[in-house]
């Protein structure tokens, strides 16, 4: 079977979406919709695809099967709807709406339509997170006690006059932003978790977002997961650091500025002592949107829940308006 796909946003993402596509032959994108009619043409162009100004009649369009929405946070519920409305099916880029009030509005209207919901969750399909996530289902560290995460740039000049610097398109900050991917991992390896307390801070940026973000979630077996999330970084940082009683695994950078993708093994020596280390490299450009495209048409194919369901979106999205509101609070907020 051959899917016909429209993608609504021609923006930095939309363009990456766009050529993950190109690579599979069951696979046509037939339209690159965005109200910015310069953006959609020069996009379009170079794909060799119809441009369009109006998502409202692309959601409707009878040779679409498939919608990408990768638009400011504000408008990804009420075009994701509709487009599910219509029994499209829709891979939404994170987040799933700008809060978990619309994120369930978006996966009660999927379910309601029978049609399969996908959260944009790229960084799951990076290939040291992915072996990571292997190893881990394997036992190969034992049972889990903790995890770290920080993750971040810099900004650039002018970062502040960005629709993410502006809460009524974005939603939140660095947060909701970069910090929605730490949250999804941390359920990903640990699942649900049962309380949270956080902080948001405004250290450099001035706008009526956080720059920064700090939280503390924890199960009720003990098990710590700590978040940094932060636009003051300078240098792009990523780093997600997985404990186990019988060893770790660490994975720094993401390609790109982030460095090159790294996984760190460690098993733990039972004499004690510096444990056995192994580290994996993964050099070359990032095929994590290719890999995720991969799964989620398979899962269509299948009839399944994709990896990064809607589901999930709309867990990491609680997570993450637990944090701003114990922040706001400044007590510990049950999940």
């Amino acid at each position: 079977m051959r899917y016909n796909i429209a993608i609504v946003g021609a923006g930095l993402i939309g363009r990456k979406r766009a050529w993950a596509i190109k690579n599979f032959h069951h696979c046509r994108l037939v339209a690159i919709v965005d109200i910015n009619q310069i953006a959609a043409k020069n996009l379009a162009k170079e794909l060799g695809v119809k441009a369009e100004t109006d998502w409202r009649k692309i959601v409707k369009a009878q040779n679409v099967d498939i919608i990408i929405v990768s638009v400011f946070n504000k408008f990804s519920a009420p075009i994701s709807i509709a487009a599910l409305k219509n029994c499209k099916h829709v891979l939404c880029e994170k987040p799933l709406g700008r809060n978990a009030v619309e994120a369930k509005k978006i996966i009660e209207v999927a379910a309601t339509n029978k049609v399969i919901l996908k959260t944009g969750f790229n960084h799951r399909h990076h290939p040291a997170i992915s072996q990571a996530k292997r190893l881990f289902d394997q036992g190969k560290i034992g049972k889990l006690c903790f995890m770290r995460c920080r993750y971040g740039h810099g900004g650039r000049p002018g970062y502040k006059q960005e629709w993410r610097a502006k809460k009524n398109l974005a939603g939140g900050g660095e947060l909701l932003d970069q910090g929605v991917h730490v949250v999804d991992l941390f359920r990903w390896f640990a699942g649900d978790f049962d309380e949270v307390f956080g902080y948001i801070e405004n250290y450099f940026w001035k706008t009526d977002v956080e720059d920064n973000a700090f939280a503390i979630f924890k199960k009720s077996n003990g098990m710590i997961a700590t978040l940094h999330t932060s636009w003051t970084q300078w240098k792009n940082l990523f780093s997600l650091e997985i404990f186990g009683r019988e060893g770790y695994l660490i994975i720094e950078g993401l390609g790109g500025s982030y460095g090159i993708e790294t996984l760190r093994i460690g098993k733990r020596k039972k004499q004690g002592g510096p444990p056995h280390e192994k580290i994996l490299s993964f050099p070359g450009p990032d095929r994590s949107w290719e890999l995720e495209w991969k799964e989620f048409i398979s899962a269509i194919k299948e009839g399944r829940e994709p990896i990064g369901n809607g589901w999930d979106g709309y867990q990491a999205n609680r997570m993450i308006d637990a944090i701003y509101r114990s922040s706001r609070t400044k007590t510990v907020v049950r999940l």
